[in-house]
């Protein structure tokens, strides 16, 4: 039955009781050189994040996502709709680059560097810490009524600054999307005028505040599949955040000395009259002796808890890897701590593989992380080949949908419709030429097209051939592309004539 108990984690969440019900986890404020570390990283990420939105290049925004209109933009180049190839290639390349980081660094992503975790534990856990104090603090605060302990003003001005801060960010990922002038329009105007960015203001705001106010640690563990991949892409050479039970087990208690009682002899020693075998000041002082700080037969692990009272999704570490660890080493800093108060080596628990724990070996290359590499290579080559080779304008030319030819004294002429596509920063004048057709006249319906930088412009022209250059009733055109003088295009294109 005791082995079933200890195995039972392994059959439910540890945030979920036995009828299903969810598990509130009161984490204890960490710290420690591994969590200092974390907040280095976060402020860095945070800079990153709330920064990249209002650098420009050429007047365009260093990082955007235009996801309704399908147009990207990614250090100040601009991809429209007829790019999605590579922004296909580009998310190939990045979930191949994640299984590879995975495979060798387990879930460190997560614990580190993903918005989720960053957020939650480096901004509003520490918020909660600040207002309502550290763990035993929250659960008191819960417990009690709400007339207690100023429990309504700390609920209030908690969840305010919660919504503050969501709306902050609700705003800062809303301007990736859309860019931080058109945000910035949304927020000055009058909401009639632009309340679908109102809405979707809202909808993000309550959407983020209701992750990091409540759902928490279950976004990582039911929400996100990253979790549960860990199964096929860890192996016993992958790093973890891993607890030595090799050192550990089988675990100790902690001993605290305690005063002995006197001895009860009244005489001094040097009027000692007893046997010196039985004398009660040489049976006390062996006896202290034996209170040694970790029983002597046992491993490294006091069985003190405090890597269970520390980690944010309330698992137990040293039952080995689960879905549940996010790799924050929070657990690391405690156990860290409580080794060095008790003497011992730090490290029982650390980021570590399962072969280097039981072996004594490291060896992060292997055969899958070979695999994985060249397949990155060869994406991230292709991707290249293609980034380089893509013209900075593209054409697209097309028969008008419903229009056959017109006859004018011999001349036959088509209509098309033509879609001019400026990946580049530069404002430029576009010239037509048939590179087949050396007599064929060129004349378009208004002006001659000038492409704006990062736009689409669009236009109609008409293609004229002597009837009598014409070998059968469809041919196809070359056309070259020609901006400021210079070739960066060439279509094909097909010519409607008189039956031959």
């Amino acid at each position: 039955m005791k082995e079933v108990a200890q195995e039972a984690y392994r059959d439910k969440l540890a945030t979920v009781d036995s009828k299903g019900k969810r598990i509130w986890i009161y984490p204890k404020k960490p710290k420690g050189k591994y969590y200092d570390i974390r907040k280095y990283v976060s402020y860095f990420l945070f800079l990153i994040l709330f920064g990249m939105p209002f650098i420009k290049m050429n007047g365009v925004p260093f990082m955007q996502f235009n996801i309704p209109k399908s147009e990207f933009i990614i250090f100040g180049i601009y991809f429209p709709p007829q790019d999605f190839h590579l922004f296909v290639i580009a998310m190939l390349i990045g979930m191949v680059f994640i299984v590879l980081f995975t495979v060798i660094y387990g879930r460190l992503f997560c614990g580190w560097i993903c918005p989720q975790t960053i957020f939650m534990e480096m901004v509003f856990r520490r918020i909660e810490y600040w207002i309502e104090g550290d763990y035993k603090s929250q659960i008191k605060l819960n417990k009690g009524p709400m007339s207690s302990n100023g429990k309504i003003r700390k609920k209030v001005l908690k969840h305010t600054i919660f919504i503050l801060i969501s709306a902050f960010i609700a705003h800062t990922f809303l301007s990736y999307i859309i860019g931080v002038d058109a945000l910035w329009d949304i927020i000055t105007s009058p909401v009639q005028e632009h309340w679908k960015g109102f809405a979707a203001m809202v909808i993000f705001t309550g959407m983020f505040y209701g992750v990091f106010a409540f759902m928490r640690e279950q976004v990582c563990t039911t929400i996100c599949p990253y979790g549960r991949l860990q199964g096929v892409l860890l192996d016993e050479n992958s790093l973890a955040v891993s607890y030595d039970f090799v050192r550990g087990e089988p675990r100790g208690h902690l001993i605290k000395p305690r005063k002995g009682k006197k001895s009860d002899c009244k005489d001094g020693c040097s009027t000692c009259k007893k046997n010196d075998s039985n004398c009660p000041a040489d049976l006390l002082k062996a006896e202290l002796d034996k209170i040694n700080t970790i029983e002597p037969v046992k491993g490294d692990c006091i069985d003190c808890d405090l890597c269970v009272k520390v980690c944010p999704t309330g698992i137990d570490i040293r039952n080995g890897t689960q879905l549940e660890c996010v790799n924050c080493t929070a657990c690391m800093d405690a156990c860290d701590e409580v080794m060095i108060k008790i003497k011992k080596p730090t490290g029982l628990i650390r980021i570590d593989s399962y072969n280097a724990i039981t072996k004594g070996v490291r060896s992060l290359w292997n055969s899958r992380v070979a695999a994985y590499s060249l397949v990155l290579v060869l994406l991230i080559g292709l991707e290249s080949f293609l980034f380089i080779s893509r013209s900075s304008i593209e054409t697209l030319l097309l028969r008008t949908p419903g229009m056959l030819y017109q006859e004018d004294k011999g001349v036959i002429s088509n209509l098309y419709n033509y879609q001019l596509i400026n990946k580049s920063n530069l404002e430029s004048e576009v010239q037509f030429k048939i590179k087949n057709f050396d007599a064929a006249v060129i004349e378009f319906v208004g002006q001659a097209p000038i492409t704006q930088s990062n736009k689409i412009s669009e236009g109609a022209l008409f293609i004229k051939i002597d009837g009598q250059e014409l070998k059968s009733r469809k041919t196809t055109l070359t056309v070259e592309v020609f901006a400021d003088g210079k070739l960066i295009d060439e279509t094909k294109t097909s010519f409607i004539g008189p039956r031959k």
